[in-house]
């Protein structure tokens, strides 16, 4: 898709695609013009010029004079506010999704109760539930009107980071089982983390860098907006192994292993032999070593090869680290890289505390609608 809108001294130029089925998550500051771009996606905000096409059907294409209408596009929106009808029940907003579409459904009533945990509020009126339950129920809404895509304009903005943490799994078990495409609108890494398959980030009105998370994160476009205690590498991989005596998570990486703390368990989690697993590796967490170390309680060490010296600040440097064609960041004083005499080439040791690692559920895509 291309879009381009000016408003007042603000212009939006931004072009990026969108891989089906998996949640490209638009991430940028406040004000940067993501909320902008889905609204042109949706046809709630005209371009000045735009392409937007999707499953081989163009829905905006400013130059041919092709406008179809926001109704028509088969697009589900999920708001900051949950915008329900505060006089009916949960049940009852949900089958207004369900009516207002005459496409061939992918998903029932009783599935989207299933997926979403909302059996137990279908008799309640909406100003009876927590925020959390009401945007639950808003994104069960917008699926049962069988969207092809379905956009999230920062859905869990309005509540605090325990309800956050709550409603994440719920979108984990969408993506993962239902699998529907999803533009995910975020300021906030940890959403970004948990849920998106690819990231295009956002900057004055345009997306500066696009591509799968674990490519992005090293890039200093990402670094710059995250903060430097979010920095680090992300390794999508699978569970190989459990360890009895600990019940770490053994989970491939490069030529190497980690073992990792399992997800915060919660009743939609199931991880076992084979589970696709994602690892944020903090490069704050990573010590480096010039040779093999014993005697230390360090669970987790993998041999790579120094890739890249970037100078981080002014006393610290980001070490890039290839364990065998994944790399790793490390970050650590200039002065103990010139103490180790650090340069692309060397031979080293990536140190991980296990306790410092937890897994999160990566994607294990399928598309049902097909």
């Amino acid at each position: 898709m291309r879009v381009a809108k000016r408003r007042g001294d603000f212009s939006l130029q931004a072009e990026f695609e969108l891989p089906t089925p998996g949640i490209v998550a638009l991430f940028g500051r406040s004000g940067c013009g993501k909320s902008t771009l889905i609204n042109i996606i949706a046809g709630l905000l005209a371009a000045d010029s735009a392409y937007v096409e999707l499953d081989g059907r163009v829905l905006s294409d400013t130059t041919a004079a092709i406008h179809v209408p926001t109704e028509a596009r088969q697009i589900g929106y999920v708001f900051q506010e949950s915008r329900l009808f505060p006089h009916l029940s949960v049940a009852a907003n949900l089958r207004y999704g369900q009516g207002r579409t005459k496409a061939q459904a992918y998903v029932d009533f009783d599935a989207v109760v299933e997926l979403l945990g909302l059996g137990s509020l279908l008799a309640r009126r909406t100003p009876q539930l927590s925020g959390g339950e009401r945007q639950r129920v808003a994104i069960g809404r917008a699926l049962l009107s069988q969207p092809r895509l379905l956009l999230l304009d920062e859905p869990f903005a309005a509540l605090d980071a325990a309800r956050r943490a709550e409603l994440l799994p719920y979108l984990e078990t969408l993506r993962d089982q239902l699998a529907v495409p999803m533009v995910y609108v975020s300021h906030q890494f940890e959403e970004v983390l948990r849920l998106a398959t690819q990231v295009a980030l956002i900057d004055d009105g345009k997306i500066i860098a696009q591509g799968d998370l674990g490519a992005l994160c090293l890039r200093p476009e990402l670094r710059a907006r995250i903060g430097a205690d979010a920095v680090g590498a992300i390794v999508d991989s699978e569970v190989r192994g459990i360890d009895a005596s600990s019940g770490l998570l053994q989970v491939s990486v490069g030529s190497g292993e980690l073992r990792v703390r399992t997800p915060v368990p919660t009743a939609r989690t199931a991880i076992g032999i084979g589970a696709k697993i994602r690892v944020h590796v903090l490069a704050r967490d990573v010590i480096v070593a010039t040779e093999e170390p014993h005697g230390l309680s360090v669970r987790n060490r993998l041999g790579g090869i120094v890739t890249a010296i970037v100078r981080d600040d002014l006393d610290t440097d980001l070490i890039s680290i290839d364990v065998g064609g994944t790399t790793l960041l490390a970050r650590i004083t200039t002065a103990a890289t010139q103490t180790l005499r650090l340069e692309p080439g060397t031979a080293v040791w990536a140190l991980i505390k296990s306790a410092s690692l937890r897994g999160l559920r990566a994607a294990a895509l399928t598309d049902p609608r097909t």
